[in-house]
């Protein structure tokens, strides 16, 4: 079975509440408070323990100690706006709450704007789920055209990812940023 995202279930959730299933209260409420507590538990998780898998080979593989100085840097001036952003961006929704726990951010810092961020977000995903369960067929004749579009997209975004992780993984010739 291919792996199919969460937020896909949300809005099926939503789908389901105007056929008879859950509230699209419910539904986001369950989502909602699933996702923060898990964002926050992983926080947690690498605030207390990130810096001992920072310092192992695979770690310094993927995060360099340069890189983590940067991220750091970044944290201390963008903090709490960054982390509301990259709330509603897809793959990096989970791996920020990982990183602001890696670079010891406060707690409220960090909690504050992704809860917020995720109420929007899951809010959203309910409500387009509600829309959709209540306009299947313009749904269906619309997916047809978006599937190809949606595709080019996310490839060029995992090649510029690529190549923005691969460039800087060597810190700076000239010592700057």
């Amino acid at each position: 079975m291919p792996a199919i995202p969460a937020d896909t279930f949300v809005a099926l959730g939503g789908i389901l509440s105007t056929i008879g299933g859950p509230s699209a209260q419910g539904v986001f409420l369950a989502t909602w408070i699933c996702n923060v507590g898990s964002a926050l538990a992983m926080y947690r998780l690498a605030y207390r323990h990130g810096g001992a898998v920072v310092g192992t080979r695979i770690g310094q593989f993927v995060l360099r100690p340069h890189q983590l100085e940067r991220m750091a840097r970044f944290y201390a001036r963008f903090g709490p706006p960054a982390i509301f952003l990259t709330r509603f961006l897809p793959g990096l929704r989970a791996v920020v709450p990982v990183f602001a726990g890696i670079t010891r951010q406060r707690w409220w810092a960090v909690a504050i704007p992704v809860a917020v961020a995720s109420a929007i977000w899951h809010a959203g995903l309910v409500g387009i789920g509600v829309w959709a369960g209540r306009n299947l067929a313009l749904l269906e004749s619309l997916l047809g055209r978006v599937q190809g579009v949606l595709g080019v997209l996310a490839g060029v975004l995992v090649v510029l990812i690529g190549v923005w992780w691969w460039r800087s993984r060597h810190p700076p010739a000239d010592g700057g940023e």
